[in-house]
């Protein structure tokens, strides 16, 4: 495992970051908590030291829960990240999921708490102020942002110092390459990416392997898997296949490494319930791709992105992860 700095603190994390999102709820297909356990386990074993969930992931928070008890006595060996929901932005409601998320995480301190999207009805400035007494206070460490805009970003960061941010980024969802990437690579702000196989496409089983979304799953209304954007995508898709089997990987692997090559990112968050994709996601970081390559899957993500909606992707803004 390789690891990187997380923006100007101590702490290192490791380049693939082990995502909760899939835990201990009912959006993704439902495996129980010892199977969860099981796999944090595997990754802490496999040299994964950077954990991600929230308070909105699974039932009740339950994603937390679970990850707490795997965790156990090797918390203090990890970067343990979580969120606050946007209902939550409140200065009283913020410190109060604060310690709900710490009961949950059976941990005394979060090492980064992110606002997991903004809330246009709560001042900024209460937010982050009362994000600053927490950190002073040692209920957390260092203070992260997920869904920002950049005027939002550069707002926030007046009142305190943002270590990370957490946006949507993959071949298929590049919003941030015009104006965020550079500054957060500018204020040495870390990257920490968030749907970086984009929801299961980039694994080619949606184009190549014949997997279908049936009406209940929470993708299938999604920008991405519309049909005429499943056919827009497929130069994309054909074009990682066949770099993919030259270098004897899987698409999942490439969409990983892309990331891990491009400057400014520090970790690839990716989550699964399945020690095999486990096994994968971490063999992306010895993936090594030449400038050409990189060039390639960068003109031919472009051409795809424009034919689908005239841009790299919007920085999102309503809650919808």
């Amino acid at each position: 495992m390789q690891y990187a700095p997380l923006g100007k603190t101590d702490m290192k994390v490791s380049k693939i970051t082990f995502g909760c999102w899939e835990m201990g709820g009912t959006m993704w297909e439902f495996t129980d908590d010892d199977n969860n356990i099981k796999a944090v386990r595997k990754a802490l074993e496999l040299g994964i030291n950077s954990f991600d969930t929230a308070e909105g992931y699974g039932n009740d928070g339950h994603s937390e829960t679970i990850l707490g008890k795997s965790l156990g006595a090797q918390r203090k060996d990890v970067v343990l990240a979580t969120k606050v929901s946007p209902r939550h932005l409140r200065p009283q409601d913020l410190r109060n999921a604060a310690i709900n998320s710490l009961k949950r995480l059976g941990t005394d301190y979060i090492d980064l708490y992110y606002i997991h999207w903004p809330n246009p009805e709560i001042p900024i400035e209460d937010t982050m102020s009362e994000m600053q007494k927490l950190k002073q206070e040692g209920l957390i460490r260092a203070i992260g942002a997920s869904n920002f805009t950049l005027p939002l970003l550069k707002k926030a960061s007046a009142i305190c110092r943002i270590e990370a941010i957490q946006p949507e980024y993959s071949l298929l969802h590049r919003g941030i390459e015009p104006e965020i990437l550079p500054w957060c690579i500018e204020n040495d702000v870390a990257i920490m990416s968030y749907s970086s196989i984009a929801k299961g496409i980039l694994t080619g089983m949606f184009h190549l392997g014949g997997v279908k979304l049936n009406d209940e799953d929470f993708r299938n209304p999604r920008r991405l898997f519309r049909d005429d954007h499943l056919e827009k995508e497929l130069p994309l898709i054909h074009a990682m296949k066949a770099m993919a089997d030259a270098k004897g990987i899987q698409m999942s692997q490439l969409a990983i490494a892309w990331l891990l090559h491009k400057k400014g990112m520090t970790s690839a968050i990716v989550g699964t319930q399945k020690e095999k994709n486990l096994l994968m996601n971490i063999g992306a970081v010895d993936v090594a791709l030449t400038t050409k390559e990189i060039a390639e899957l960068d003109k031919i993500s472009t051409e795809v992105l424009f034919s689908i909606d005239g841009s790299l992707g919007a920085i999102a803004q309503v809650p919808g992860k």
